[in-house]
């Protein structure tokens, strides 16, 4: 973080505004390509698609998890070859997937009958995959619900009908959640994509690829498993549950990205609503539309540190966003704490935000701009958008 508040410490840029320094990104992104040793490592773009990161996770080989034509164009402009980008959003309209193939993606997940239906038609021979419906698991801190994946016999089912169709049935992906916590739930979905290659073969056709998600943790307010630690959990369950191991991909986002970036913020208000009210509000110039939509249920909780001298002497704090909407508070619950002589005017820093912040961001809510980025490089500015 040093060299981040030394560049807005020197430039001052008006906040809110996120900073991420990619060399940052580039050191995460080989600690988890080495852990995951033999594993193709694809960015999921969503968790921070600005064109500086891609450009420099592409100069590092890295492959790319995309989510639609928006991230297909974006990754081609900072250089990436098609061959390693990956359609893993299973709800594709027609039009997109032809536009992904016309732009040379060859790999695509499906959960649904309809969708490899288009696949067939639209991405003639394509490697394909299904997501599974992981149950039984712990929750992340950000589970998706059943909002994605298919039941063991669908996916056999589909899985064979796609050969039928002239597509490539590679394998198997699932995800067990943003922010898993826990890596025994990466054992429990591994022994359920198993048994689909099991059921798979008995019918003919033989997977080879076994897609682990992303959901890796970092540490916020709270600590999270380490890096070795996942990838040690992941390798333990593929030996348990795999007579012979899978070509293995994963899709990290938030693992290379979230630690890499700080969000700076103004004081806006601080107040009480009543006299004798323990906690003071504090009201920032970011808020759940504008950069920190994963506050919702105060799911994720960033460190947030007051910027520049204050008292020693801090006390509890509600932490409220500056929209007109009543939902824009982010911490209520969650036992914050700031100097006791913070005021309006004030910075303060949300550290970890590289991730699911900016692209995350609205356009215009109640007037106000996206979250402004900018990405260094040794300390020196390479982009500002």
């Amino acid at each position: 973080m040093a060299r981040i508040r030394g560049f807005l410490n020197t430039y001052r840029p008006p906040t809110p505004c996120l900073v991420v320094d990619v060399d940052t990104v580039v050191d995460r992104y080989r600690r988890l390509a080495a852990a995951f040793d033999g594993c193709r490592v694809q960015y999921a773009v969503k968790a921070n698609p600005h064109p500086a990161v891609l450009r420099a996770l592409t100069a590092e080989g890295a492959a790319f998890d995309v989510a639609g034509p928006g991230e297909i164009d974006l990754c081609l402009a900072a250089g990436a070859d098609p061959a390693t980008l990956s359609y893993g959003n299973t709800i594709k309209k027609p039009t997109d997937i032809a536009r992904a193939f016309a732009a040379g993606v060859r790999e695509y997940t499906f959960d649904a009958a309809g969708d490899l239906d288009n696949l067939a038609r639209h991405a003639p021979g394509a490697e394909v995959s299904a997501r599974l419906l992981v149950e039984g698991g712990p929750d992340s801190v950000t589970p998706f619900g059943h909002k994605f994946g298919c039941c063991a016999e669908d996916a056999v089912r589909m899985l064979v009908h796609a050969a039928e169709r002239g597509l490539d049935p590679v394998g198997v992906s699932f995800h067990v959640g943003s922010q898993q916590l826990d890596p025994s739930a990466w054992d429990i979905a591994v022994a359920a994509a198993a048994k689909v290659f099991a059921a798979t073969a008995e019918h003919g056709v033989t997977l080879r690829r076994l897609n682990v998600g992303g959901g890796f943790g970092i540490p916020y307010l709270d600590s999270a498993p380490t890096t070795g630690a996942y990838a040690d959990a992941v390798v333990s369950a593929v030996r348990a549950h795999f007579p012979a191991p899978p070509e293995l991909v994963c899709e990290p986002g938030r693992a290379i990205v979230a630690e890499a970036g700080l969000i700076r913020s103004e004081v806006v208000v601080v107040s009480r609503k009543r006299p004798t009210d323990p906690h003071r509000w504090v009201f920032l110039d970011i808020g759940r539309y504008n950069g920190l939509a994963e506050t919702e249920n105060e799911a994720i909780t960033y460190r947030i540190e007051a910027v520049g001298e204050q008292s020693s002497d801090d006390g509890p704090v509600i932490i409220a966003g500056p929209t007109c909407d009543g939902d824009d508070v982010l911490y209520q619950r969650t036992p914050y704490r700031l100097p006791l002589s913070l005021r309006a005017g004030d910075a303060v820093d949300l550290l970890s935000t590289g991730a699911y912040t900016a692209s995350y961001s609205s356009v215009a809510f109640n007037g106000i701009e996206p979250l402004r980025t900018y990405c260094i490089s040794e300390g020196r500015l390479i982009s500002a958008e």
